[in-house]
């Protein structure tokens, strides 16, 4: 029987922890052990890893001789430098991959000091028994959410790790200090308030993170349903959806952000195909070995499927031995192991991957599935939000119609900064420059115009005269330049 996680605690915090544990069942975490997920090199603000250091590495002289970890992660909750003095502690911590390189947000740990901080974006103290997986509940943790006084979202936390058995009632003090520290460094670094400009949400397509390895949910068949049903998509879904029942590697070919993975994981559920699900995003040269050997453990696991992306990055040797390692792996009844390789285009695999490839499924870019966009929209706001958010009609066109040059990555960047922020998502929750299809690249100048443009039509029940009135130009203007930036005008 599991114990009860909230036991002596507050009210509040006990209606974190149950909701924490119940995301945790939700998205299947072990409840034995952290599984290892390892990322390699990732794109990280220098600002905020360099002012987290300072502050850090001033707290770890305060701790000077304690079993206190000090951590710095990333905003997804990655570790991304860890303090420690105590021998016994460090060596504690490494069994558990609390450490540099390692994720523990609550999909990949449970529930856990630096997960619920980050679920929550509050501070949270996750004590013994508390912790949904029963290799942490020797530990407590504390861990606070750092701010970024440039844009107010979180950059990343604060973690203090110490043994249950001896867990001060000043650790969540220590870590909510050190972040409002971390926050307060960074700022004085910019220059201070005056040194700030607004800021804007962008459409650009986020840089992809390099080295990547990370569990996916296990498929199920009661599990909840692919959001998109265009044509193009489902037709890829079945095709994969064949090959994985057949035994046969399936190489998918498709733009950054068009849903590869997503797709697989969609044809696993339809074929009730169960076991992880692992995505494994290939590193730079000088880290392949420790790559390698984070995930390929995965493929002795009953059941396991493995999506490997971006090989055409690795070198001749590499790619020649993550060949012979996905060509060996072998199932308890001797049959093949499954694994999906994808690449922008096929063309690009590796010569000795590509060997390997059965069939090649070509998976469309969300521009070209329109009808896709809403519902897929929808889905990422439930996710974010945990529980439905409406869109509007006029928010749902803009949707539909913008071009999407990073694909269903870049939509839920842009739905999650929406519906952080309001229960509606109307035209002017949305960017700016998704109301605009131009034919020409804008100079700064005519994008900041067409921004405010937009921004004055998008008010609820606004019509182009009275957008003009608020602008100070004309009416005639207002329409020319709506000709000239192909913007979308919001219809109620």
């Amino acid at each position: 029987m599991a114990p009860d996680p909230v036991r002596g605690t507050s009210v509040e915090s006990s209606l974190r922890l149950r909701a924490s544990w119940e995301r945790s069942r939700h998205l299947e975490v072990p409840p034995d052990e952290v599984p290892p997920v390892y990322s390699g090199a990732v794109d990280v603000d220098p600002l905020f890893v360099e002012s987290g250091r300072t502050v850090l590495t001033d707290l770890r002289s305060t701790l000077a001789g304690e079993a206190v970890g000090v951590m710095l992660t990333d905003a997804t909750g990655l570790v991304l430098q860890r303090f420690l003095d105590d021998a016994a502690m460090h060596r504690s911590l490494d069994r558990v991959h609390l450490a540099p390189g390692f994720s523990y947000a609550e999909a990949h740990a449970g529930t856990n000091g630096l997960g619920l901080a980050l679920a929550d974006r509050a501070p949270s103290l996750v004590r013994g028994a508390e912790h949904y997986v029963e290799s942490l509940r020797e530990y407590t943790c504390a861990a606070a959410p750092v701010l970024d006084p440039r844009t107010g979202d979180v950059a990343g936390t604060v973690n203090l790790t110490t043994w249950s058995r001896s867990s001060s009632g000043l650790l969540l003090a220590l870590a909510t200090t050190a972040a409002r520290s971390t926050t307060a460094l960074m700022l004085a670094r910019t220059g201070g308030p005056a040194a700030l400009g607004p800021s804007r949400t962008t459409t650009e397509p986020p840089a992809a993170p390099r080295g990547q390895v990370y569990r996916v949910v296990p498929a199920r068949a009661a599990g909840p349903a692919d959001p998109c049903a265009s044509p193009a998509w489902r037709s890829a879904v079945e095709q994969v959806e064949r090959a994985l029942l057949a035994g046969r590697t399936a190489a998918l070919a498709g733009e950054a952000g068009a849903g590869k993975t997503a797709l697989v994981a969609s044809a696993r559920r339809r074929a009730e195909l169960r076991g992880t699900l692992l995505a494994a995003r290939t590193p730079g040269p000088d880290e392949v070995s420790a790559w390698l050997s984070a995930w390929t453990p995965v493929l002795r696991e009953e059941g396991a499927c493995i999506v490997v992306s971006g090989t055409s990055a690795l070198p001749a040797w590499a790619a020649d031995q993550l060949a012979g390692l996905l060509a060996a792996a072998r199932r308890s009844d001797g049959s093949p192991q499954p694994f999906v390789l994808t690449e922008h285009e096929a063309s690009a695999l590796p010569e000795a991957l590509a060997a390997l490839v059965d069939v090649v499924v070509e998976v469309p870019p969300l521009r070209d599935r329109p009808e896709d966009v809403v519902p897929l929209a929808e889905h990422f706001a439930r996710a974010h939000r945990h529980r439905d958010v409406a869109i509007t009609p006029a928010a749902a066109q803009v949707l539909r119609t913008a071009p999407w040059p990073g694909g269903a990555t870049q939509l839920r960047q842009v739905v999650q900064a929406a519906c952080a922020r309001t229960d509606v998502v109307e035209v002017r929750h949305l960017p700016a420059d998704l109301a605009s299809h131009s034919r020409r690249n804008l100079t700064r100048l005519e994008a900041l115009e067409r921004d405010e443009i937009v921004k004055a039509l998008a008010v609820p029940g606004t019509t182009v005269a009275q957008a003009a009135s608020r602008l100070g130009i004309s009416r005639a203007t207002v329409y020319r330049r709506i000709s000239a930036y192909g913007i979308e005008v919001p219809r109620p």
